[in-house]
């Protein structure tokens, strides 16, 4: 487990939208909900947690996919409608990463899994933590913490 070497660079399968990280991501984790499921058609989404002043479209315009509703926003290209980032209401100085995007991706891991409760029987992440629905957000200082200390240590 390692941070990726900055600034990063991916996009899109077809090349429409691409993507640059300057930060380095605070947590990494793969989701187990039905909802992620479905927006992969896999078993699970995996994500890459990084500050918003460090990410940024080069090329492109991501549009709004997904449910369109509440306070979540996923962002997918026009083109091939793969699955980009998807951003929160409220949480605006972060911004959730689909890391296989990343040109590289040997630096990726998923640190946690959230929605065990939903996970399918065969699906193994290698995850260091594990939470049956999504942490409580009293619980994230103790999980920040713990990435960085993984990766101050790899």
């Amino acid at each position: 487990m390692r941070h990726p070497q900055l600034p990063s660079e991916g996009g899109c399968r077809c090349g429409a939208v691409r993507l640059r990280i300057t930060a380095a991501p605070i947590a990494t984790m793969a989701c187990h909900c039905k909802g992620c499921q479905r927006m992969t058609s896999s078993a699970y989404s995996l994500s890459a947690m990084v500050p918003a002043d460090g990410f940024e479209v080069v090329q492109g315009e991501p549009v709004r996919g997904g449910l369109k509703q509440g306070g979540i926003h996923h962002f997918l290209c026009p083109d091939c409608g793969t699955w980009l980032f998807t951003r929160w209401d409220g949480m605006d100085d972060l911004v959730n990463l689909r890391p296989t995007l990343m040109d590289d991706t040997t630096w990726y891991a998923p640190f946690m899994e959230t929605y065990n409760s939903e996970k399918l029987v065969f699906a193994e992440t290698g995850a260091r933590m594990s939470f049956d629905t999504f942490p409580d957000e009293s619980e994230f200082p103790h999980i920040l913490q713990a990435y960085a200390a993984a990766i101050a240590s790899a």
